[in-house]
This record gives structure tokens, C-alpha cells and sequence, in this order.
């Protein structure tokens, strides 16, 4: 990535690859306490998705929720892993361009974006564990997200 020495660029990428290695052994636990934070941080953004808007259902049982969790989850942990590798924002099967246009639709704002980057950096934390979570790990995977952020940022104009 720009900025970076060419040997910290490749150690990062190995380092976020391992760990997506290990989060993904269990994806569904894993996405779903990652929205499970995003309501804990963000209890109003239950709003923005209308499965859950009108629901009864606790988030806990609710079979859409489950499924919109693991599809965000992985498209932004593997399109994370990809800015390390590549240098640059790349998503699998979706394009920015609809990402934009979906997170416009919906309203998403940044501050919308900062909640979904504290909760990842946490779901991420809890799944690595703490012997071997670092503050470089942490480094590499915001940064990484905040890339990701970003290039949806700009199509939503």
C-alpha cells in the first residue's frame, strides 16, 4: 500500500491473511457477533435494515439477519485481506459502484461507517484472541477497512 515499505506491505498481508484464516473457520459465529456489536454500539442502526426495523423477532433468531451478517462480514474481511495483498480496494462479486449506491439508498452516513469499523476491529479481537492480537494487527486491518470505506464513500456521491 502507498506509504509503506515494500517488506511491512508484505509482512501486514501475511499477518491479515492468518488471521482471516482463523476467523473464517467460523464465519457464521463470527458475523453474526459482529452485528450483534453493531446494535450493542449502535442500538438506532436496528433502523437501517428492514428485516430487523420491524421485527419482533430477537436479532438472535432472525434467520435474514443471520444471512445479511455473513454476506457483509465476509465481503469486508476478504476485500480487507485484498488491499493487503493488492494494494488496492477490490471487491468480490459486487462492484463499488453498487455498494455507493446501496449505502445511499439506505442513508449510511460516517459516522455509520466508524461504528461498523470499531465493531469489526472488536468481532476481529475476539476471534483472534488477545496472544495474538497486536496493535499492528489492529493497524493493518483499520487501515485496510478504512480503504474499503472509502472507495464506497466515494461512489455514494
Amino acid at each position: 500500500m502507498a506509504g509503506f515499505p515494500a517488506e511491512r506491505q508484505e509482512d501486514q498481508a501475511l499477518a491479515m491473511k492468518e488471521s482471516w484464516e482463523v476467523v473464517a473457520k467460523d464465519i457464521p459465529r463470527y458475523s453474526f457477533l459482529f452485528f450483534t456489536t453493531v446494535l450493542e454500539i449502535a442500538p438506532a442502526a436496528k433502523q437501517m435494515f428492514p428485516f430487523l426495523r420491524d421485527s419482533e423477532v430477537t436479532p438472535q433468531n432472525n434467520p435474514k439477519l443471520k444471512a445479511h451478517a455473513v454476506k457483509v462480514f465476509k465481503m469486508t474481511c476478504e476485500s480487507a485481506v485484498r488491499v493487503w495483498e493488492k494494494g488496492e480496494v477490490v471487491v468480490k462479486d459486487m462492484t463499488l459502484k453498487y455498494l455507493g449506491s446501496l449505502h445511499r439508498k439506505n442513508g449510511v452516513t460516517d459516522p455509520h461507517f466508524q461504528v461498523l469499523r470499531e465493531a469489526l476491529l472488536r468481532t476481529l479481537k475476539e476471534a483472534i484472541g488477545d496472544e495474538k492480537w497486536s496493535q499492528e494487527l489492529e493497524a493493518a486491518w483499520g487501515e485496510a477497512y478504512d480503504q474499503l470505506a472509502a472507495a464506497i464513500r466515494v461512489e455514494m456521491k
